[in-house]
């Protein structure tokens, strides 16, 4: 399959300011991604989609393909990553005059996703009839049946069926939360259902060591440590 990489890098963001360039081990956010993918063995080519003249020149010296700034209209808070996705697709299938199999969307916000995740999630869809593959990371605690909501000071169970007051862990079915890291899809289901899950999405499954998603300064910390502890 010609699978094209696609990472998205706007500059707007509010949970940290300048999000995509921020320093993680003294290397900017978008490194990580970056290296992943110029390591990956099954992406056919790899672009980087950004408003930001800043994030374009990082990219470049990082060694990433920037064949068009991303228009403002898809650079919203409200742009939808589908919207960015067929953008990106159809700007560089116009440009190569030949289509892609299928696309993979790379967010920079999932540093320590390594290039095997995205070789296994790449080499999952090949094999199989699914729309598409996206990575996910179990979730142990809190798990949902144990959270709660606050109407007015007053306490409920979020999943009333499902919770009473001596829930043990055992007892709990596993659930898995999505982590950002690679979103694996088929270049039909793209344009033509406008989604990067189709009607058959199969589960790659990442430990929680590479499933950090990177929203506010704290998250960043998190990293940094699991980094350090993989330095020999």
């Amino acid at each position: 399959m010609r699978i094209l990489g696609i990472i998205p890098a706007r500059g707007g963001s509010k949970g940290i300011p300048r999000k995509n360039l921020a320093l993680l081990a003294g290397k900017p956010l978008l490194y990580y991604t970056a290296r992943a993918a110029q390591q990956s063995r099954w992406l056919t080519r790899t672009i980087l989609s950004s408003d930001n003249e800043e994030i374009i020149a990082v990219g470049q010296q990082l060694g990433l393909e920037v064949p068009f700034v991303r228009p403002a209209e898809f650079a919203t808070d409200d742009a939808s990553s589908v919207a960015v996705v067929q953008h990106a697709l159809q700007c560089v299938e116009e440009e190569e005059g030949k289509t892609y199999d299928g696309v993979c969307l790379l967010q920079p916000t999932a540093p320590l996703r390594l290039s095997q995740d995205i070789d296994a999630a790449i080499t999952l869809l090949q094999g199989s009839d699914a729309d598409a593959v996206i990575s996910v990371a179990q979730v142990d605690e809190p798990h949902p049946v144990k959270m709660m909501v606050v109407c007015d000071g007053v306490m409920k169970a979020f999943l009333p069926d499902q919770w009473h007051e001596r829930l043990r862990r055992q007892q709990l079915e596993p659930v898995y939360s999505l982590n950002g890291a690679v979103y694996c899809v088929r270049r039909t289901v793209l344009l033509e259902q406008t989604s990067l899950w189709g009607k058959k999405t199969l589960a790659y499954l990442m430990p929680a060591e590479r499933s950090v998603n990177i929203d506010n300064p704290l998250d960043i910390k998190v990293a940094e440590c699991i980094l350090d502890q993989q330095t020999p």
